[in-house]
């Protein structure tokens, strides 16, 4: 049982004049949770969370004034930094430094429900009443991650808190149950595997990242993966190259063709049957810094090793999800797709259909992914990381783009083959990698 210690503690009166403190339970590990100040506080949702209009203030709420949650311990966010395998240290932040002061936890509730994805989740003013003590503890959790000051957010990080990380990770939460209800008392219960497909640097992996962490921090055993983990070695990559010298979109790691899908297809295999107690395996890593930026497998010693049983796998891509098209089709955004589009075959067999459940991250322009990237790169430079230099990062990203062009309008029009439209969400981001009411 994880169990978080909170000390609720008043920095300035409250709108009722509350100056007392409190300490009390969060039981994380449980849909039932113990923070008695914070009701269920079916009085704020009278409008049944119609847009446009505002929730009618909680007592419960107002009493509690601007509280700040001291979670005592940190030390499950750097296991999870170094269990993960992939970054060693804080994650970078974009955001803005100028402070917005949380005044009350009421304020708090009116701006999750304003939020673009209450409504596409299902959920009105109400349930989110009746769930504001998990969105207060896992939204604590998250900023305490991220090293943000809970009393002092900028509007961006509450955004990206409140509007993107936690309702995502309930909605996953609940697919999580669906997925185990669905299985008899004493059988073994296979993970289920989440797919994420959005462009690069887009944000995905830091959202995979922070569920992750909540995964863990609420007593779930969770890998990730991405599709760059099953990137061709450099000796591999080099013979391919060869083998279309003159073919831009296979130079280089990333299109369809550059991936070793047996690696795959034995990695997601092995993870769908890690069920019990005991059983371990290595997850496979790729050094993408390796050979100034072209990228090499990483060492199979350095591997992280997960154990069973797990819960849930988190599986993201930049191209998961894309399915082929017509030769004609392809050929008309770029010739050199066509190659591309046959290796593209073999993917639903090797990723896909691994996947039961979808988030889509949707972007209105590919020409975003050239910002993105350029960040990405600058933020492993000032890791002491070597990366690719500016004019290789806009030579790498060129070669992405055909693949987008082609493939994500029918993954947006679609959803990926063989999914279920009530197991994919969408998410429509705009330039600030921030949720936005899908158009």
């Amino acid at each position: 049982m994880a169990v978080l210690n909170i000390l609720y503690q008043p920095t300035k009166v409250g709108l009722m004049g509350a100056t007392s403190q409190s300490f009390y339970n969060l039981d994380l590990n449980s849909n039932e949770t113990f923070v008695k100040p914070v009701s269920k506080c079916k009085a704020i949702a009278r409008t049944g969370g119609r847009r446009g209009s505002r929730p009618k203030p909680c007592p419960g709420l107002l009493k509690s004034g601007s509280r700040r949650l001291l979670l005592e311990d940190n030390s499950i966010y750097r296991d999870t930094v170094i269990n993960n395998g992939r970054r060693h240290g804080p994650l970078h932040s974009v955001f803005p430094t100028t402070p917005a002061e949380v005044s009350s936890v009421q304020d708090l509730f009116e701006f999750i429900c304003s939020g673009p994805l209450i409504g596409k989740l299902g959920l009105s003013s109400e349930m989110v009443a009746e769930s504001i003590d998990k969105w207060l503890a896992y939204g604590l959790r998250l900023c305490k991650m991220f090293e943000f000051n809970d009393l002092s957010l900028t509007t961006p990080q509450k955004a990206r808190i409140y509007h993107y990380y936690v309702p995502v990770f309930l909605w996953c939460e609940q697919k999580v149950s669906l997925h185990r209800s669905k299985f008899k008392d004493g059988e073994d219960i296979p993970p289920l595997v989440i797919g994420f497909s959005a462009p690069q640097g887009c944000g995905k992996t830091t959202l995979v990242f922070a569920l992750d962490y909540l995964f863990r921090v609420t007593g779930r055993k969770c890998a990730t993966i991405s599709i760059d983990d099953f990137y061709l070695t450099a000796e591999e990559q080099a013979k391919l190259r060869e083998k279309y010298p003159r073919n831009a979109l296979l130079e280089l790691r990333g299109n369809a063709g550059s991936h070793d899908l047996s690696l795959s297809v034995e990695t997601l295999t092995a993870l769908g049957k890690l069920s019990k107690e005991g059983m371990k395996m290595k997850l496979p890593r790729y050094d993408k810094s390796a050979f100034s930026g072209r990228g090499e497998r990483a060492d199979p010693s350095t591997w992280p090793e997960i154990e069973g049983p797990l819960t849930v796998v988190l599986f993201e891509g930049w191209m998961l999800g894309f399915k082929p098209l017509p030769v004609e089709d392809v050929k008309a955004v770029d010739p050199q797709l066509e190659i591309v589009n046959k290796y593209l075959e073999a993917y639903y067999d090797a990723w896909d259909k691994f996947v039961q459940a979808w988030i889509v991250i949707k972007i209105k322009d590919p020409q975003f992914v050239y910002q993105w990237r350029l960040q990405a790169e600058i933020a492993m430079r000032a890791d002491g990381k070597p990366g690719m230099t500016d004019d290789e990062i806009m030579d790498f990203v060129s070669r992405y783009l055909p693949a987008y062009n082609a493939y994500l309008p029918t993954l947006y029009s679609e959803g990926p083959k063989g999914s279920d439209p009530d197991n994919v969400l969408v998410i429509e981001v705009d330039e600030g990698r921030n949720p936005i009411l899908a158009t």
